[in-house]
């Protein structure tokens, strides 16, 4: 699903949809699974912590939720563009990346109430 892109990145396909959800989410075995695949070899963190998400120009920390479509990343309506719902590319943070950017944004880890 992902691939390597960059020193910084991995990138893949996703079909991106608006939704009524505060917190980006991606199906929640979809999650684990990459969060497993793409951070697993460096140890950085729980399975359950997000996933940082670079679509178009910004990043957005993703979590996992058994209600979202697998292949599936839903946006809350204030991270959307007219051009959704529509298959995009995203970039997923590598492992010290991802890690530098939630410690900017203050996310806490054990806390995801910290995300929203």
């Amino acid at each position: 699903m992902f691939g390597p892109f960059s020193a910084s990145y991995y990138l893949g396909r996703l079909y991106v949809e608006p939704s009524d959800r505060d917190v980006p989410a991606i199906q929640r075995a979809d999650h684990e699974a990459m969060n497993e695949r793409l951070y697993g070899d460096d140890g950085l963190f729980r399975v359950d912590a997000p996933l940082v998400m670079k679509l178009d120009t910004g990043h957005i920390p993703v979590l996992g939720d058994d209600e979202v479509p697998s292949g599936t990343l839903a946006v809350p309506e204030s991270v959307t563009d007219d051009d959704l719902p529509a298959e995009r590319d995203v970039l997923v943070a590598k492992s010290d990346r991802a890690a530098e950017l939630l410690k900017y944004s203050g996310y806490r880890f054990g806390d995801d109430a910290a995300v929203a």
